[in-house]
């Protein structure tokens, strides 16, 4: 008779969902914290490059990357490749801010955008400024996308 009443409460607790610990929903990925990361497009020197030339994301993760032309002339950032493997949040930028499909941003001198995303898919995928001549002088990357870890 003890283990009927065991019994039957033990069953009443599970169809009451007492007894265990409530779930937790997962934050929305719009709600994770985002990691900020700083790409310089070109130098005021002049110089035609991206500094760094090598930036490194995880799949899964939120990024606000900081696109910085401190240069006396427009610069390209264009990963048409990238663009398709990530999710965009949104693109802001003197006092802008654009949603949907991005493949390439132009900085004018003195500019900064603010792009803010979720790489979804793993890779290494180029990264150029599309000015004549710029990509030629040495300004490109590479943007490797890495699994979660």
């Amino acid at each position: 008779m003890i283990w009927a009443v065991g019994l039957g409460a033990g069953v009443l607790l599970a169809l009451l969902g007492l007894g265990e610990s409530p779930a937790v929903a997962a934050p929305a990925p719009t709600q994770l914290p985002a990691i900020t990361v700083t790409i310089h497009l070109g130098t005021k020197a002049g110089d035609l490059r991206f500094q760094p030339d090598h930036l490194v994301f995880e799949a899964g993760q939120r990024y606000q990357l900081v696109l910085d032309n401190p240069s006396p002339q427009k610069h390209y950032f264009t990963a048409k490749d990238f663009a398709d493997a990530l999710w965009s949040q949104k693109v802001e930028a003197g006092g802008v801010e654009v949603k949907g499909a991005i493949h390439e941003l132009e900085l004018k001198p003195g500019a900064v955008a603010e792009w803010v995303f979720i790489p979804q898919k793993s890779g290494l995928y180029e990264l150029h400024c599309s000015i004549p001549g710029h990509a030629e002088a040495g300004m490109v990357g590479q943007i490797e996308v890495k699994d979660p870890a």
